[in-house]
């Protein structure tokens, strides 16, 4: 079964791996979630080295069917975020 992985899980292995408080590791994890959100926001591209790169892409206006009623449906153009793993991840 798959296993969700939580910032408060990550907070938690970062203050026992570094010896930080709870509430610091809480903070910091929030900090770095704060600057990823706010550089897709501003729609840049972020890069976290060995990791992988977000970028927010634009989907163009097309035309859909809904594959039940087979019902055609104008899908409107939209932002998407991608995430690219870097090779390192990959392997």
């Amino acid at each position: 079964m798959k296993k969700t992985i939580t910032k408060i899980e990550i907070a938690k292995h970062l203050s026992e791996t570094i010896g930080l408080s709870l509430l610091d590791s809480k903070r910091i994890v929030n900090d770095v979630f704060d600057k990823v959100k706010e550089g897709i926001l501003s729609e840049d591209s972020v890069k976290i080295a060995d990791f992988g790169t977000f970028t927010v892409r634009k989907k163009k206006e097309r035309i859909g069917r809904n594959p039940k009623t087979g019902v055609t449906a104008v899908i409107s153009s939209r932002k998407v975020v991608s995430f690219k793993p870097s090779d390192k991840l990959k392997k």
